[in-house]
């Protein structure tokens, strides 16, 4: 299961059934899960944090230092990579800047071929970051969110829940949860197809239309307009309840616009 021209540091730990493929790099204090697979000329640094079933393909480096002029390499920090994810070939992975913080990526994701994934960024589970695609530091994306190819996300943006950013993007604000963004900072509607496909019910799927028009058509405010609907009490849905707070929850107070 360990290839001889593997090179695996002593003071590495790895559980059951770990694969590691030829001339693969993992230092010391990595931990590694059951049944992973490294392999061959991957590169997993120290600080490295696999759960279960994690394949890490070729020439992967996870745990890099951070693109960060003021950062200190002898600081200990991590990246933790959720049971089951996929992360594909050349795909960079920086740690955390902070002392004992990491950047994290959740469960069952697909991070695809050469995508970038900056240092404290934390992303949740059943993503899809399509190739190439560029994520910045202290970045946030929440479950099911789908990062199209060659999309570019600024530091310190949040991408909500269930939205889709189109290939080439560039996104230099918040992007609500279940909406399509695409181009620079422009927002084309709801993503319906695949709210739907998650199975989200009638009842939310008006709750959210509703909330999308009355925030983007009223012309004030963003924020002031999801604190005004949500002070009436006229949301009851998860989704729409989520939706709207996505906007109080903004620490940047910018947010992608309608086309």
């Amino acid at each position: 299961m360990i290839h001889p021209t593997a090179q695996i540091d002593p003071t590495a730990q790895l559980g059951s059934d770990v694969e590691v493929g030829a001339y693969a790099i993992i230092e010391g204090g990595v931990t590694i899960a059951n049944g992973c697979q490294i392999a061959a000329h991957a590169i997993v640094k120290e600080g490295t944090q696999l759960d279960e079933k994690v394949r890490i393909d070729h020439h992967a480096v996870i745990a890099g230092d951070p693109q960060d002029l003021s950062f200190n390499p002898q600081l200990e920090s991590f990246v933790k990579i959720g049971a089951r994810t996929v992360v594909r070939e050349h795909v960079t992975i920086h740690r955390a800047t902070k002392l004992g913080q990491a950047t994290q990526i959740g469960t069952d994701c697909l991070i695809m071929a050469t995508a970038h994934i900056a240092h404290d960024c934390l992303l949740g589970n059943h993503l899809i970051l399509a190739n190439s695609c560029l994520i910045a530091g202290h970045v946030q994306i929440t479950d099911a969110a789908f990062i199209s190819g060659g999309a570019a996300i600024h530091q310190f943006c949040r991408i909500g829940e269930g939205s889709l950013v189109s290939g080439n993007a560039a996104i230099t604000g918040d992007v609500p949860p279940y909406t399509l963004a695409h181009s620079r900072d422009l927002i084309a509607g709801l993503n319906l197809i695949g709210l739907r496909r998650r199975g989200v019910s009638q009842a939310a799927l008006i709750e959210i239309k509703k909330a999308y028009h009355y925030i983007y058509t009223s012309g004030s405010d963003c924020r002031k307009q999801a604190e005004s609907m949500l002070a009436k009490q006229a949301y009851h849905t998860a989704e729409g309840l989520k939706f709207l707070r996505f906007f109080l929850e903004s620490k940047r107070g910018r947010f992608v616009c309608p086309t």
